[in-house]
């Protein structure tokens, strides 16, 4: 067993079924004499609902999110190299294969309207960001993905005139701004949610780990009552054998005369 076989079987779990099983999982590599791994294990956090729906994508739907990875490379070398027909080919591309991801990464999971925005922003980091890409491809993912930098756009066939683009330049620079703003606002408050649901779960595993203390300190402290006893009942036997030892010898002696 390694953390890695370990991982996957958990982040493939839904989240109501992973910390049990965590648990689990730690307490068998400390049992088995692994206590680093064990370490390792029970510092895997739970995944969110949305982030769960994602990993179950890569899992369950691997070609179509081999699909929907595939035209993010693509979108993203035909950026670099200015090719304006591959980019708006691909960019309508994108919306069919971001939005057939999406829809299986929804399927059986009953995911709030909160939760299928989170997915849907993954998947869309995923397509413009090759980092992105690659944690969504791995299966693991503990909270959704964003990306909030410049994402490709299909490139502008006519000249606008200089008075006209610096207008949208400036109406640019405000939206983007306005935006930016936005999800550094949403980032601070996804955290925060993130921090609480993360105190809230070690919380509980501290209530779970001193309930399981108490009931083990309690029954070595009966275990070591009986050993008491047993030591006890071990020095009389002791004593009695001596005793028994000394008068055989005297009675055999007594016989030998």
């Amino acid at each position: 067993m390694d953390l890695d076989e370990v991982a996957d079987r958990l982040y493939a779990l839904p989240p109501s079924e992973f910390t049990a099983a965590r648990t689990a999982q730690a307490r068998a590599a400390k049992d088995a004499g692994d206590a680093r791994l064990s370490r390792e294990i029970a510092r895997l956090r739970k995944p969110t609902v949305s982030a769960w729906a994602v990993n179950r994508l890569a899992r369950e739907h691997p070609g179509e999110l081999a699909e929907l990875l595939d035209v993010g490379e693509r979108l993203r070398a035909a950026w670099q190299e200015q090719d304006a027909d591959a980019l708006a080919e691909l960019t309508r591309r994108r919306g069919e294969v971001a939005a057939r991801a999406g829809r299986l990464a929804r399927q059986e999971g009953e995911l709030s309207a909160a939760a299928g925005t989170e997915v849907d922003q993954t998947l869309d980091a995923a397509l413009v960001d090759a980092a992105a890409a690659a944690e969504v491809r791995q299966g693991r993912l503990v909270k959704p993905l964003q990306y909030s930098g410049f994402a490709p756009a299909p490139i502008p066939r006519e000249p606008v005139s200089r008075r006209k683009r610096s207008t949208q330049e400036k109406a640019g620079d405000e939206a983007a701004r306005a935006r930016a703003q936005e999800e550094a606002e949403a980032r601070k408050a996804r955290e925060r949610q993130e921090a609480e649901a993360a105190h809230r779960e070690w919380l509980q595993e501290l209530r779970t780990a001193r309930q399981e203390h108490d009931e083990r300190a309690e029954k070595v402290a009966r275990l070591e009552k009986k050993l008491a006893k047993a030591r006890k009942r071990l020095e009389e036997a002791r004593q009695r054998l001596e005793v028994t030892q000394r008068e055989e010898r005297h009675a055999r002696q007594r016989l030998e005369r």
